[in-house]
This record gives C-alpha cells, structure tokens and sequence, in this order.
C-alpha cells in the first residue's frame, strides 16, 4: 500500500503570502483561515514507517510539526522517519526546505545531475554534510528504488521523466552550472508501490500537456498536477506580476489549451491541483472558477489531506 500525505498545495509564497493583499489572500487572513496553505509537496511511504518527501518547500519545518507521520519515534535524542528527498526541479519553493534539514540526521537526495549542479554550486547547501547526505543522481525514464537508511529496498519505484518547463529562475541569464544543453531541470515523476503494482504520477510544473504526457497519464489512479495559474495572463491582469504562466513554466488551469481541457477523458481515477499560487481565483470555495475545477472532476487538497493507493 502505498500511502500519501500532501504536506502543502500552494506555489511560491504560499497561502497567504507575506507581502500579498490579493482577495484570496486577505481573505485566508481574515474570515477563511482554511485557504491558508503552505507551498508544494508530498510525502509517501510505502510501509508507513519511512517517508520520502517530493521536493523540500521553504515551509518545511511547518510542515514536519503539523505532520504526525514525520514526527521522530521513540525515546532516540535524534531521529526522523524521513529518508530521502526526490527533486523534481532546482526552483526555491522546491529546494529550500533542504535548509531545515541541515541538523546531522542521515537522508539521501535524489535529483537529476543538473539540480545537483546547482545544490554543488551553492555553496549554502555544504550545510548538508555529504557524510551524512548522501546525493544521488537519477536519470531521466530510467526506474529507480529509494533506499531506506539501512540500505534496504524501499518498495517504492520512480520513474522521472521530463516535461516542458523552464529552468530556475534565478538562474535566467546566467550560465547554468550543468551547462545549457540537456533536459532535466523539470521532471515528472511515476511513483508505483512494487507490491500491489499501483502508481502515481506527481507534476509540480509543466508548461504544456504533450501527446506524449497524455500517453503517460491515461488511466492512472492518481496525478497531482500543476495548478499554478487559472489563466495565463492572471498574475499581469491583477497587477501582481509582469509575466504569464508560460514565462515562469506553468500551463494554466483553464482555456482550450489548460490542464483541465488537456487531461479530460483520459480515464485518470483521481486528479488533484498543486502548486497552486495565491493569484488563483479556484482558490475561492465559492467562486465560479471553483465550481468549474471540481465540476470536472478535479479537486483541491488541503494540507495535511492523507491518500492511500
């Protein structure tokens, strides 16, 4: 069995975010404190004993409190049922949580080589000792078993693969420290429970739904999808931003061309949105771009919301 917990839903700033007055995030502040949310990822575990997190938010030390699951066991002065962390893309809302790790207990990093470039890079994340970080490369469309702390399997598979997207954006023109040739800075993930053979697919960015990402998609039990945006032009129409969705590397929620047009009726059991940002007006439980997304079968999770495949 392989189980879930979505430790935070919203993008970058989460819900509310510091800075921001935009409707929904004065109304988490005010009269619906249960749009508040912190930012993208997930932890599974396929023996409920060890956990793998699916990128490390900046909020993760909030996380790991309001988590049981990842809490330490046991009367041990130091000890976390965390034992690795899978990245999908260098991007700040899905590295710094790294950070809040950095007190000696042994995890593995699993990532592509271009976002371990980047980690190498920075010479922040030394913090992360490799003594007891160990930092491994994954490629893309070859399958991958996480180890426990012992060494042992995991009994979870991984398949990355990758998706349209864009590099970190604080890396935009700079030489990136992998050099610019060569995909990976934005992978999906096909995570399966070896035992019962059920998978899931985890998608915190992707620019566009390809023919190829539909072939993937089709008849899976569960995808967690970007949901960045409702529209592409959302953050400039609200005066919150100056570029669309598709500059910073995310496909809207809605339009012809969106999420929920593209992976209609490919048979997927279950569909959730994250990496939702604050602008998003499907935020809101009673507005109309609300009673779209869930009209057509998709849904909005809160943190903490626990799943089993």
């Amino acid at each position: 069995m392989l189980r879930i917990v979505v430790l935070g839903a919203a993008a970058g700033g989460g819900v509310p975010q510091w800075n921001c007055g935009c409707p929904v995030c004065q109304a988490a502040r005010t009269e619906h404190p249960e749009l508040q949310s912190t930012q993208a990822s997930i932890a599974i575990s396929a023996d409920g004993e060890h956990w793998f997190l699916i990128n490390a938010s900046p909020d993760l030390r909030q996380q790991l409190i309001a988590t049981p699951q990842l809490h330490p066991k046991g009367l041990r002065l130091r000890h976390s049922p965390i034992a690795g962390v899978i990245l999908t893309n260098s991007e700040v809302d899905a590295v710094a949580g790294l950070l809040s790790m950095r007190e000696g207990s042994p995890f593995a990093i699993y990532a592509h080589p271009r976002v371990l470039a980047i980690l190498r890079a920075n010479s922040i994340f030394n913090v992360l000792s490799e003594t007891n970080v160990r930092r491994q490369p994954i490629a893309i469309d070859e399958a991958f078993e996480p180890e426990l702390p012992d060494g042992s399997p995991s009994g979870i598979e991984i398949v990355p693969f990758a998706v349209p997207g864009k590099g970190a954006w604080y890396l935009e023109g700079k030489a990136h420290p992998a050099g610019d040739d060569g995909a990976g800075d934005t992978l999906g993930l096909r995570i399966g429970d070896k035992a019962s053979g059920k998978h899931l697919y985890f998608l915190a960015a992707c620019a566009k739904v390809t023919s190829e990402l539909k072939q993937r998609l089709a008849g899976a039990s569960l995808v967690f999808f970007d949901g960045t945006v409702w529209r592409d032009d959302e953050l400039i129409a609200a005066g919150l931003g100056a570029k669309t969705g598709q500059a910073m590397g995310h496909i809207s929620m809605s339009g012809d061309n969106g999420a929920i047009a593209a992976l209609a009726d490919l048979g997927i059991d279950r569909k959730i949105f994250l990496h939702i940002n604050n602008s998003n007006p499907a935020l809101l439980r009673d507005s109309a771009e609300r009673e779209i997304v869930e009209r057509a079968g998709w849904q909005i999770p809160a943190d903490g919301t626990e799943i089993t495949l």
